[in-house]
């Protein structure tokens, strides 16, 4: 009798099982990302997501907490590298103090157009990819920003309007041009903008148009003047130890995603700058060219800047500069 009932105890329990396999073969990742649901990089993340979860049929689902909701965005590298979360956005400048080559695209000047920043973008993604490999990571896009520019609460005639000025800027290389450039810069987290400029911390903003109407900067101030300057990059970065638990088709699945991810990012990057400059404009909001004397020291900063970032890279990272010069030609 007994071991009749252990058959049938076992049977129930192995039949169990299958009608719960297919329940339990689903993945679940959590994405940390900083920016909000009106960005272009939110957009094209929810995209991706729904790309893999239908061409993955299933098998890999992804919550989304945009918007520093989850992570802020200067710790998101840790949180996925650590396994807090297995997938997540960084942008790559914030990383500056870890490595040279996080600062290359925020020096003005070194890629001021789209397809400079391309090309920047082929030179640096081997020695990414290795370097984040190293560390457990696994870059599947790279995503360029718009062009930059000043927004002020008065029109910016000359270089002298700047001087002196609070400026809010995102990295260690932008902070170092805005004190080229005669202002106080101070590096702070996005989110923190508005109440940056409610308790004038911050009387102007270094930054582009997208970011321009995430935080809706015509409450404080009125003017938006266009630099281009850089185009700095986005990646979204994944745990390769999560990753490599996936089975192969989803692996394919999450890559070519990516990928696709990739050049739709760019050619929504293209479009953001006019976009978002209507958009600041339906506010009330004047947009302008920055005046020459401006672009003049901007390049005078960024070609001193040059020559600090080779005195301290690797030779490594060197070659990767002199690679992406020689693309230019």
């Amino acid at each position: 009798m007994m071991n009749r009932r252990a058959l049938f105890a076992s049977a129930v329990l192995a039949l169990s099982f299958g009608l719960t396999l297919p329940a339990s073969a689903q993945t679940n990742w959590t994405m940390a990302s900083g920016y909000p649901e009106s960005s272009f990089f939110t957009q094209n993340i929810r995209q991706l997501i729904k790309e893999i979860e239908e061409k993955s049929g299933g098998k890999l689902k992804i919550d989304l907490r945009s918007n520093d909701s989850l992570i802020k965005l200067d710790a998101v590298k840790r949180a996925v590298q650590s396994g807090q979360v297995q997938i997540g956005e960084i942008r790559l400048g914030v990383y500056g103090n870890e490595g040279a080559m996080y600062n290359l695209d925020n020096i003005p000047g070194v890629a001021t157009t789209f397809d400079q920043a391309t090309k920047l973008t082929d030179a640096q993604r081997p020695f990414f990819d290795e370097m984040f490999k190293k560390n457990g990571l696994r870059a599947i896009t790279y995503v360029a920003w718009p062009g930059q520019g000043f927004y002020t609460k008065e029109p910016l005639k000359g270089l002298a309007d700047l001087k002196g000025q609070k400026l809010r800027i995102y990295s260690k290389q932008t902070q170092i041009m805005g004190e080229k450039l005669g202002m106080e810069a101070l590096i702070l987290p996005f989110a923190e903008v508005p109440q940056a400029f409610s308790t004038g911390m911050i009387q102007s903003l270094w930054t582009s148009a997208q970011t321009g109407t995430d935080v809706q900067v015509w409450d404080y101030v009125k003017h938006f003047t266009y630099t281009g300057t850089m185009h700095n990059k986005n990646a979204i970065l994944v745990n390769e130890r999560a990753f490599r638990q996936l089975d192969a088709a989803t692996q394919k699945v999450v890559l070519e995603a990516g990928e696709a991810a990739t050049k739709r990012g760019w050619e929504l990057a293209k479009k953001a700058s006019e976009e978002r400059e209507n958009v600041l404009k339906s506010h009330g909001m004047t947009i302008a060219q920055a005046p020459k004397d401006i672009l003049d020291a901007i390049e005078v900063a960024g070609k001193g800047m040059v020559q600090e970032w080779l005195a301290a890279a690797t030779p490594e990272e060197k070659a990767v500069y002199e690679n992406y010069q020689k693309s230019l030609k």
